[in-house]
């Protein structure tokens, strides 16, 4: 039975804070950051405890995957049931990054509220979730792709043509019906 779930920055910003039952003190997302940040050798254990409240985590894409509980729970159940967490949001969103979780916060608490009842975990299926789940997620663009789409509209906008290609890339071609438009083409 957990007390608190939240997602973390890298930063230690809170992107999705859940409290379940109410027992445990506000604030101790941050007080988790700090003691992970404080941590002797750099690398906290998955599993730690601060004024009798257990902290478990994870980390994956970044992000800092917490939950939080007074109760003599069974740490590998809470610590499955936050990898779990962490495919389903990546199930549904894509990607699992900062910016996708923000995007796609009201979905991520519709999963919560189905993957987690009261502090008990019910259901983590992807298939079993899609028919409780109604929100459609908000595609994030990996920032290679957001780049090169800045860089490729920038050079159309100002009708530029490179003759040199940075990085040892080919040269690639876009292909229409017609045939190569020569986007690319030096």
């Amino acid at each position: 039975m957990i007390s608190q779930f939240f997602i973390l920055s890298p930063r230690g910003d809170s992107i999705v804070t859940k409290d379940y039952r109410g027992d445990v003190v506000r604030g101790t997302a941050e007080i988790f950051f700090r003691k992970l940040k404080g941590w002797p050798s750099g690398n906290p254990p998955p599993i730690f405890n601060v004024e009798g409240v257990h902290f478990l985590h994870i980390k994956r894409g970044g992000l800092f995957f917490v939950c939080t509980t007074k109760f003599n729970v069974q740490p590998t159940t809470v610590l499955e049931l936050l990898v779990r967490i962490a495919a389903l949001c990546k199930d549904y969103c894509g990607t699992l990054s900062e910016e996708t979780i923000r995007r796609n916060f009201v979905l991520v608490y519709e999963l919560l509220d189905e993957v987690i009842d009261f502090g008990y975990a019910q259901t983590t299926s992807t298939q079993t979730l899609k028919a409780y789940i109604h929100n459609e997620p908000v595609v994030v663009a990996p920032l290679e792709t957001q780049a090169v789409k800045t860089n490729v509209l920038l050079r159309l906008g100002t009708n530029e043509k490179r003759t040199e290609r940075g990085g040892g890339l080919p040269n690639p071609t876009c292909f229409h019906v017609e045939g190569p438009c020569g986007m690319y083409d030096s």
